[in-house]
């Protein structure tokens, strides 16, 4: 199928029981922004984090599951990607985590998988075997410690993971410790390895983080207080650089708001965050030498709690997921300045927490 042709799909991660459902498949219309419900699976409890891998027809979910013990834990689950039909068949599951999981990563030159885990504290990495089965747990990475908010970061709190553009590092922000670790992954071995430290300033809590595409510069979000810093990036030492620290809130702001998702333009010219209090997306212009951002707008999310949002391959469209709204909301994106126009569509759809787009870029958000 020819990238004009191909069906523009869209995955969605929610909270739910594992009887009701809970990972979406959806056609977005690229001229009026409308989003389809195509398919709906069932069978996992919590499935908040996806990894979609276009190029061989897959997806994969995190959930929660209780093994033999009552214990509950963190599983993975694969699916084949049927994109005629639009829809998921479940390829194999597995318990990959002592404690439920929050993110899933995948390292697309040799097929791992990471989890991390928010109350656990720990990154999993999992092997991925042939046909997209879920394999063996080859290494868990404990975090320890804490930092200075005594009921968010009383103890280590990893919240995501990112490979950088050449996939030599493994960077997790860790909420609780106010820092983001760098990993290897040990070839022979099939470990993970301390590579280093890159701190934020105490009290941040740092969410998410994204890469410009040419690898100059990264930005991560802090949760705990709605700021994002810019880091130059280091790319042959695997070392990130603090140069900036802006606030993700309007001055006159003085609401309760935590951050969550940020993601950049294919271009490297837009940075965008979402406000969960104030309930918006925030939009940054990056200098294209300095990496410094500056203010372009900040837009309503046309619901409560934005969880997560994505960027569509070729930028066109902004796609938010509003929890505590049970609503999808699209945007259209002007290529020149950044700015965002909801296309007035909206999807109702139960606690939506993760959007991501599944069809053919050479980005990677």
């Amino acid at each position: 199928m020819s990238a004009s042709s191909q069906r523009k799909l869209i995955y969605i991660g929610s909270y739910a029981e594992a009887t009701d459902p809970g990972v979406y498949v959806c056609e977005l219309d690229e001229t009026t922004g409308e989003l389809t419900l195509l398919h709906q699976a069932s069978g996992l409890k919590n499935p908040t984090f996806l990894n979609v891998d276009t190029a061989a027809g897959r997806l994969y979910a995190i959930a929660e599951g209780v093994d033999e013990t009552g214990r509950r834990r963190g599983e993975a689950i694969s699916f084949s990607i049927d994109t005629a039909q639009g829809q998921l068949a479940e390829i194999s599951r597995a318990f990959t985590s002592p404690d439920p999981t929050c993110h899933i990563q995948r390292q697309e030159e040799v097929g791992y998988l990471v989890q991390v885990s928010y109350h656990g504290g720990h990154v999993v990495l999992v092997d991925v075997t042939e046909g997209g089965r879920i394999g063996e747990v080859l290494d868990l990475s404990q975090h320890t410690g804490h930092s200075v908010n005594p009921e968010r970061q009383d103890r280590p709190h990893p919240h995501s993971a990112f490979f950088s553009p050449d996939n030599r590092f493994l960077f997790v922000p860790d909420l609780g410790l106010d820092l983001i670790r760098a990993y290897t992954v040990d070839p022979q071995q099939r470990k993970l390895r301390v590579h280093g430290d890159a701190p934020v300033h105490p009290g941040a809590g740092p969410r998410h983080l994204v890469f410009r595409p040419d690898g100059h510069f990264a930005y991560v979000i802090n949760e705990l207080d709605s700021t994002i810093v810019a880091f130059r990036y280091d790319a042959e030492a695997g070392q990130l650089h603090t140069i900036q620290q802006v606030s993700t809130l309007p001055q006159d702001f003085t609401g309760e708001n935590g951050c969550a998702e940020i993601t950049i333009s294919e271009d490297g010219r837009f940075v965008y965050g979402s406000n969960r209090g104030h309930d918006s997306i925030v939009v940054f212009e990056a200098d294209p030498e300095t990496g410094l951002l500056s203010l372009v707008e900040h837009v309503s999310t046309q619901g409560g709690h934005p969880r997560h949002f994505a960027l569509t391959p070729g930028g066109g469209f902004l796609i938010v997921a509003n929890r505590d709204t049970d609503n999808i909301v699209t945007y259209y994106i002007n290529k020149e300045t950044g700015r965002l126009t909801a296309t007035g569509r909206t999807l109702s759809l139960s606690k939506p927490v993760c959007v991501k787009p599944g069809y053919s870029s050479a980005f990677r958000q």
